[in-house]
């Protein structure tokens, strides 16, 4: 089905609200989904005696909860094209980085051995990066697209005009509107030119109705289901319907420090996850922060009842709490009990009546309401 048929089945099933705002950035992806079918890089067609131009790009921005990913999910299950990949930008950035650090180590021979040599290019590794991301992939889709690294920012212009000059199309997601990208950052006039480019390549749609519907849906039904039961895995997997509006899950891999934190279930914004995957394992506050900062809800599966024996495990669970705290990001869980009586004794009781009070407040429709905070400058 189209991107448009796919919403509305998607309505009329039940999954979601119809929303106006959201079926004409359907239609204007639709309409992108349509011209990719019948145009690709090196191979366009001539209009009026010259190359047929790329696409243009959509840009879709608004605040937490309008829909922005399901949207994003819908146009890139749909989107005609073999070469294509989804990340989150900030991911991306990470990568381009690395790869500018590795070109910057290669001498001029081990240079011009590599596919991605460009000629005119000189000491420069924006073109040569370009031209390696260009020809993994032609349309990018960003999630999350924010700015707030100098780094990054000082950047941007001069990869994305290589990746332009490529017929690389962009579509991306957004809280912020192109103009309001990296505020009040360090020599923002030079990150001036940068933004006018997006307006002019991306047509830019706002998604700012006044109903977070992502906040609806959290209300709609309990975020701590006890104790562990057949009825407890039910609520949780309507949970993660709900949340994800019916979302096709996929594995994400999400860089920490030089490794990668692989999540199996990732849908719209939201992860899912056992307690085994994130607290029996060897992961620290680092794996944790990355993981609220990149997940706006997180549901997680089978929290047992944490004996003395499990004292590694409690610690890992009040780490996470206080990374998903700290951030906002959302809580869904089944456990063997209520949060005051996760672990009820042993040397690490009194430091965990800090996490049972946050699990308790995380659960308030105050928190539920509260802005989602990943380090970007207000």
């Amino acid at each position: 089905m189209s991107v448009i048929a796919r919403y509305r089945a998607k309505a009329d099933d039940g999954l979601i609200a119809f929303d106006p705002a959201q079926a004409e950035a359907a239609e204007r992806l639709q309409t992108l989904s349509m011209r990719l079918k019948d145009w690709q890089p090196g191979r366009a067609k001539f209009l009026f005696g010259r190359p047929e131009p790329a696409p243009e790009g959509v840009y879709l921005f608004g605040p937490v909860g309008r829909g922005k990913s399901m949207l994003m999910d819908l146009f890139f299950e749909e989107a005609p094209v073999a070469l294509k990949r989804r990340v989150h930008f900030h991911e991306f950035m990470q990568e381009v980085h690395a790869r500018i650090a590795e070109w910057r180590g290669l001498d001029e021979r081990a240079r011009k051995r590599r596919p991605e040599w460009v000629r005119a290019a000189g000491d420069d590794p924006v073109a040569p990066v370009a031209k390696a991301i260009a020809d993994s992939a032609w349309l990018l889709c960003f999630d999350e697209f924010q700015v707030s690294d100098i780094a990054d920012a000082m950047i941007l212009g001069r990869l994305f005009e290589q990746l332009f000059s490529r017929d690389v199309v962009v579509v991306a997601t957004s809280n912020r509107a192109p103009k309001a990208l990296y505020p009040n950052g360090i020599n923002r006039q030079l990150f001036l030119p940068f933004i006018a480019m997006l307006e002019v390549r991306l047509d830019v749609h706002s998604l700012d109705g006044e109903r977070d519907y992502r906040l609806a849906r959290l209300e709609g039904a309990p975020v701590w289901h006890t104790p562990l039961s057949a009825e407890a895995d039910a609520a949780m997997d309507a949970a993660w319907a709900r949340i994800t509006m019916g979302a096709t899950p996929r594995a994400v891999k999400l860089p920490v420090q030089g490794r990668d934190v692989l999540v199996e279930r990732a849908a719209a914004g939201c992860a899912r996850f056992s307690f085994s995957d994130l607290c029996a394992q060897p992961l620290g506050a680092a794996d944790y922060l990355a993981l609220a900062r990149r997940f706006d809800t997180i549901l997680i599966d089978a929290i047992p009842a944490l004996t003395p024996d499990k004292r590694n495990e409690a610690v890992r669970f009040r780490v996470l709490i206080d990374a998903l705290y700290e951030t906002k990001s959302k809580l869904i869980a089944s456990a063997a009990t209520d949060p005051d009586h996760l672990y009820p004794a042993g040397d690490f009781a009194f430091e965990f009546e800090r996490t049972a009070s946050r699990l308790h407040e995380m659960a308030s429709r105050d928190y539920l309401a509260a802005e989602r905070l990943t380090g970007e400058p207000a």
